[in-house]
């Protein structure tokens, strides 16, 4: 069993189920992707999300 959380609106929790118990669509993982410093991928991923503007430093500055 892993920890899942609603893929619709985060705000409601946290469940062990594969559906939302409140909206009743589906869940997806709480967890973060694994981490591995041989990352055979990144430069694909950094690629694209410069050819999208997903990069952080492409963001407008965020207000606090």
């Amino acid at each position: 069993m892993y920890l899942m959380k609603c893929s619709k609106d985060p705000k409601h929790g946290y469940t062990l189920q594969k559906l939302c118990p409140k909206c009743q669509e589906p869940t997806v993982s709480a967890h973060p992707a694994r981490f591995s410093p041989d990352d055979k991928f990144s430069k694909q991923r950094v690629t694209l999300k410069k050819r999208f503007g997903l990069l952080p430093t492409q963001q407008p500055p965020e207000v606090f």
